[in-house]
């Protein structure tokens, strides 16, 4: 069977017919042309959901997450029916693997057609364990924005999924310098963000926190599946505007993301913080198994 696995859509936005809504390609065959602006300018946007047993995860909250950072793009609406169909086949495909991920890619296309491009791609997971169980170090790094900048610069798409991720990776480059495994984005006015690739989570007590989406931050599907789970074991969940004061105060921490999923923070800025491990095991297998 394939390691990986890559479908492109004949018409990956709505209104336009096709006579299939996605195609097998070779995922070594060259089917991106140089002017795609996904490519030349990072024009477009993206999710990426965990796969179980060849089962894709939280299909409808990334393919809504996915409408929404098309609308905020301007991008055509996408359809889908087409992303859907492609999405559970190419999931499908990576049935043999015990977790995997898709990665849904949706760009302006090339310039002037008028044709955006689609393709959802997929790939057997990378091994999670010593993260999920021993936990990983930050640090905290500043965005360089405003908490509330959000409204009133919606040019620069904060809150959206876009391919636009330069910044990102550079954040976890500039970690890995500090001798981290990932990062935490506060604002230039010291609120707590979000991470390059995650959503942060903390307990304090019987309440689960995470910063408010009214920060221009990412809305996590993860995460909102981690306060469905606290729910359901008798915690209070809510949405907050956070200051670093509250990592201090908070029983646990972790940060959350759709392939990782659930990584307990052993260590912040070089100082160390328990970890539940017990709290963090359930929740991962909560995850892992979670379907829509």
């Amino acid at each position: 069977m394939p390691e990986t696995v890559l479908a492109v859509l004949t018409a990956p936005d709505a209104g336009r017919e096709a006579p299939e809504p996605f195609r097998f390609v070779d995922p070594d065959t060259a089917v991106l042309q140089v002017r795609d602006l996904g490519a030349t300018r990072g024009d477009g946007v993206f999710e990426t959901m965990g796969v179980g047993s060849g089962r894709a995860q939280a299909v409808d909250a990334h393919l809504a997450r996915l409408a929404r950072s098309a609308a905020m793009l301007e991008l055509p609406e996408p359809d889908e029916a087409a992303w859907r169909a492609a999405t559970i086949a190419v999931a499908e495909r990576l049935a043999h693997h015990a977790e995997g991920f898709v990665k849904l890619v949706y760009t302006r296309g090339v310039e002037g057609t008028g044709r955006p491009t689609g393709w959802v791609l997929g790939s057997p997971s990378p091994d999670h364990t010593a993260a999920r169980t021993a936990g990983i170090d930050v640090v905290v790094l500043d965005r360089g924005l405003p908490h509330d900048s959000a409204g009133e610069l919606p040019w620069l798409l904060q809150g959206a999924k876009t391919l636009s991720y330069a910044v990102n990776m550079a954040a976890i480059r500039e970690a890995k310098r500090r001798g981290a495994d990932d990062a935490l984005f506060v604002s230039s006015d010291g609120f707590l963000l979000e991470g390059p690739t995650s959503s942060l989570l903390l307990q304090r007590g019987d309440r689960l926190l995470t910063p408010s989406t009214s920060l221009g931050i990412l809305a996590g599907t993860t995460q909102a599946e981690a306060f469905r789970f606290g729910r359901a074991q008798g915690l209070t969940t809510s949405y907050e505007v956070l200051t670093p004061d509250a990592l201090a105060d908070a029983d646990a921490l972790w940060l959350l993301s759709s392939v990782r999923n659930a990584a307990p923070i052993k260590a912040i800025d070089g100082v160390a913080r328990s970890i539940d491990a017990e709290f963090t095991s359930r929740l991962n297998a909560h995850l892992l198994a979670r379907r829509d």
